[in-house]
């Protein structure tokens, strides 16, 4: 009795194993639990796919592919499965396939312990192949989608500041990809690059983030621009002290209520950041010195600086 009779005799129950070896990863591995995420009869293909292609090799009927396990790392990667529970799920699914190999083998006449010490290593190895396919292809993968998701999100950052985007429904959908609310207050900045490329407000969005202030955020070649949602009382004072702690050359336009208006606040930013004294770094509102910059101001920007100023604040 050889064991590649015991392999065969698995091979041929091959869709009863795939649906089982899903069922054990669904019930072990929480991440894999929500259908909505990852529909059974996708996991089931998966695993059936995977589970035909190891016992094929232990068979010797064909070479190690892990085309299969590469399709699996990106499909995962594209469902936002972390990989940690991906190789938890192919650690499972091979353990799975070894223990069918080792019961059916018992419960033959007589199978050498020789053959299965021998196909133990085989299957590790294989396993460790597997796993370095799903990781190679779920960080290509994730990179991929970060660039995607980037340039989407830069786009449509683009799209607010240059006024293209008027309709509601557009501009919720817009607030809401970019994870900003869909009513205001909000502010933009305009921080001075001192080379094209640079970031001068480098972490600007991750620490505004932690303050629980959204944002969204532009790179130009001469300038960073954003748009920051200050909902609570106290949250722009926030924003400036993050901003004051960048080193940089910072304006900030008045609060607004609607994202139509970010192209205009976006001329107040940059009214803002040029009325700034010499070439030290520093944070301007708008409204600071309504006065000053009036001077250079066209006619929207002076008629808010009168109410600014008739209103006292």
């Amino acid at each position: 009795m050889d064991i590649s009779d015991v392999i065969a005799a698995i091979h041929g129950r091959l869709p009863e194993l795939g649906e089982r070896i899903a069922d054990r990863i669904r019930s072990d591995v929480p991440a894999y639990a929500d259908e909505s995420l990852i529909p059974f009869d996708s996991l089931r293909r998966s695993c059936t796919a995977n589970a035909d292609l190891v016992l094929r090799h232990l068979r010797r009927a064909g070479a190690s592919d892990p085309g299969p396990a590469r399709e699996t790392g990106r499909i995962r990667a594209e469902q936002g499965m972390p990989l940690a529970d991906i190789l938890h799920a192919y650690r499972i699914g091979f353990e799975f396939v070894w223990s069918e190999i080792l019961t059916e083998a018992r419960s033959r006449p007589v199978v050498p312990d020789s053959q299965l010490v021998d196909r133990s290593a085989e299957i590790w190895q294989l396993f460790g192949l597997y796993a370095e396919a799903v990781a190679a292809a779920h960080r290509e993968t994730t990179a991929e989608l970060t660039v995607q998701r980037g340039a989407r999100r830069s786009a449509l950052v683009e799209a607010l500041f240059t006024g293209v985007i008027a309709d509601r429904t557009t501009l919720w959908e817009a607030a809401r990809e970019l994870g900003l609310p869909e009513r205001g207050p909000y502010a933009v900045v305009a921080a001075e690059a001192d080379s094209p490329g640079e970031e001068p407000l480098a972490g600007v969005e991750a620490s505004l983030r932690q303050a629980q202030l959204p944002s969204a955020w532009r790179l130009l070649p001469d300038q960073q621009i954003g748009l920051i949602a200050l909902p609570p009382p106290e949250a722009e004072a926030a924003a400036l002290r993050i901003l004051r702690r960048s080193g940089a050359r910072v304006g900030v336009s008045p609060r607004f209520a609607s994202l139509r208006d970010t192209p205009q606040a976006l001329r107040f930013a940059r009214l803002a950041l040029a009325g700034l004294p010499g070439d030290a770094p520093g944070v301007a509102r708008f409204d600071d010195n309504p006065l000053a910059m009036l001077v250079a101001a066209a006619p929207t920007e002076a008629a808010h600086l009168v109410n600014v100023v008739l209103s006292g604040r």
